[in-house]
């Protein structure tokens, strides 16, 4: 049998686990598996529940829901004609399902301990087909779209019965959870006019029809309770939207802080019925699971790999998402002891040549920073080119992830070199603030700097043949460095920005982000001209590909268009492929046939500037024909 090969297509033969849940008695557990359908170009996604018995399987299902005693189970299916999501009702004993309604956008479901009532979390607006009104700002956020005299609804509805019991609703990027009988949510703040997402919020306690107010201006957020104490996330009072967050317990009288100590920012956050807590935490390329018993803390997966979504047992088991740099997403099991569940990828990865990060430290300026590549196959007297990857934020993270574009081009004969700047997460909160306002000047010679350290590790990386490439601000950060550095002589920019002022004005969280990431007063600050690629266009030298998503309202497509205008009237080497569909993460969330001719242009693109040295990019013989996907 031969080998399955590295090319655009791979990314199809993987399974991709999402959403693990586990029922209260930790008997269950139920996690959505997701395959890439190229095809027919759609994802195929199953809910398979787990117990001791064996497996079952719903086709055609997401965000799977066990009730408090295990026998019930809620899920969502998208109508395949209607625009509309539906909710069933599974008996997990007969495996039977029964439909209890339709809602359009639903962005959660809970259930009360009562095994009866869930609590729906949803999207009510004017529904006009002739118009969009909004007198909030922002007018549209990336992956939900315009805005139209939007709110969060909550619905309470009684599972037997298919009956809403009650409903409310409330600011946009609202959440809920149970505490009880209880209902508490919380509501984003508006500050100037501005709804400052992610940073102040008031939270309310409901029941039967009457709201209190349980905190006001405050940076946390109510995620978890058991019942008696409730879980919160964020910070009693942020300055920046960067700073980290961390967790805190409310026990109805005071708000005890519980891992402010710990130093790195904190992720999902959960409590089990003894109120033991549960939670992820970045450092330093990993991202690691912990459990804090009475400030005991006890580490449930700590390694070099990155833990993804978990859900806890009313006893404290643990489920949850892991992979490595060498594995995607599998399930593990925790019960004091750790146990993998699942192993869909094995079988492919053995049959792939997937290779392994190399990991370095280096000095830049003042600080310690972490660095990683991958090195290829190399024929004894040869060189090979190098491709730079920028990762997004600025506060993302590299580190020991599987990421598809760093194997596929490994495999293509590529060192791929990646660092954690200033301004990265996975280290102390001064580290991930010092970017703020000087963004492209101490961040970007920290990248230069890891490079020329790689340079010294691997003396057959080929000076000569360095590329660069990023999403988001990594492609930002490409667009600088062709305009600051003579190092790179291509390039690919996704979903980049160009001019810090239209993203401060056109972008969903430019209002806010920008102004904290670039500085106050836009129309007056000279950061936002100085550190916008787009005013030293005129330094570019080598090529550039930038790709851009048509439905990106985080960095939106002015940015890019821009960028291409500016550098074709300047007579320099440019290419521009817009993708008609998909939000600012379209890399991952695009279709498969969308996904295949990314990863097409991006192979191609770097093929011909750094090993074939060729003109032009035509483009129209580049990708492949869909009739041959069909045949596949």
């Amino acid at each position: 049998m031969s080998k399955i090969k590295w090319d655009e297509s791979t990314f199809t033969k993987f399974a991709y686990l999402k959403d693990p849940r586990i029922s209260r008695d930790g008997l269950k557990i139920a996690y959505v598996l997701t395959k890439a359908d190229l095809k027919n170009n759609e994802y195929k996604h199953t809910i398979v529940v787990e117990e001791k018995g064996g497996r079952s399987f719903i086709e055609n299902a997401t965000m799977p829901r066990f009730s408090p005693t295990g026998r019930k189970m809620i899920f969502v299916r998208k109508h395949r004609d209607k625009d509309v999501n539906e909710i069933f009702l599974c008996d997990l004993n007969s495996m039977s399902e029964r439909k209890i309604l339709e809602l359009k956008d639903i962005l959660d479901i809970a259930w009360n301990k009562d095994d009866r009532r869930i609590l729906i979390t949803g999207i009510k607006r004017m529904e006009d087909e002739d118009l969009i009104f909004e007198d909030e700002a922002p007018v549209w956020f990336d992956d939900k779209g315009f805005f139209s005299k939007e709110k969060t609804i909550f619905l309470v509805v009684d599972v037997e019965g298919g009956v809403i019991l009650d409903e409310f609703s409330a600011e946009k990027f609202s959440t809920a959870i149970w505490h009880g009988d209880k209902i508490i949510y919380n509501v984003p703040k508006k500050v100037d006019n501005i709804l400052q997402i992610f940073k102040f919020y008031d939270i309310y306690i409901y029941e039967r029809g009457e709201s209190r107010k349980l905190f006001e201006d405050v940076s946390y957020m109510a995620v978890d309770s058991n019942g008696e104490v409730v879980l919160l996330y964020g910070k009693p009072k942020k300055e920046k939207h960067s700073e980290h967050d961390f967790h805190y317990l409310w026990d109805g009288r005071k708000v005890i802080p519980l891992t402010e100590h710990l130093v790195y920012n904190n992720g999902q956050g959960k409590l089990d019925e003894k109120g033991n807590v549960y939670f992820t935490m970045a450092k330093e390329g990993r991202i690691s699971l912990y459990k804090l018993r009475r400030r005991e803390l006890a580490s449930i997966s700590e390694d070099n790999s990155w833990v993804g979504e978990f859900d806890v047992s009313g006893d404290g088991k643990v489920v949850f998402t892991k992979e490595t740099d060498i594995m995607p997403k599998e399930l593990y099991v925790w019960d004091e002891r750790l146990e993998q569940l699942t192993d869909y990828n094995k079988l492919v990865v053995d049959e792939l040549d997937v290779k392994p990060y190399n990991n370095f430290r280096y000095k830049s300026f003042d600080l310690e920073l972490d660095g990683w590549y991958i090195k290829p196959e190399i024929e004894e007297g040869q060189k090979s080119p190098v491709l730079v990857f920028v990762h997004g934020g600025p506060k993302g993270m590299y580190g020991y992830y599987f990421k598809y574009e760093f194997q596929l081009m490994a495999n293509r004969g590529y060192y791929v070199v990646f660092v954690n700047p200033r301004g990265s997460n996975g280290y102390s909160e001064d580290f991930a603030l010092r970017v703020l306002e000087r963004t492209g000047l101490e961040d970007f010679q920290d990248i230069l700097n890891g490079v020329e350290k790689f340079f010294e590790l691997e003396p057959n990386a080929d000076r000569e043949r360095v590329g660069i490439t990023g999403i988001s601000y990594g492609g930002f950060m490409t667009n600088w460095a062709l305009t600051q550095s003579k190092l790179f002589k291509a390039g690919i920019s996704e979903n980049g920005i160009s001019y810090w002022l239209t993203s401060y004005a056109f972008s969903d969280i430019g209002l806010w982000f920008d102004r904290e990431v670039i500085g106050d007063n836009p129309f007056e600050n000279e950061n936002f001209k100085k550190l916008s690629p787009l005013f030293h266009a005129q330094n570019v030298e080598a090529p550039l590909l930038l790709i851009h998503s048509l439905e990106d309202y985080r960095c939106p497509l002015d940015q890019s268009v821009m960028f291409y205008h500016v550098l074709k009237s300047l007579g320099k080497e440019a290419y521009i492929a817009i993708f008609k569909k998909g939000a600012h993460s379209h890399s991952l969330d695009g279709t498969p046939r969308h996904r295949a001719k990314r990863y097409k242009l991006f192979m191609e693109f770097f093929e011909r500037k750094l090993k074939r040295y060729e003109e032009g990019f035509d483009v129209e013989g580049i990708l492949k024909r869909e009739d041959e996907w069909e045949r596949s």
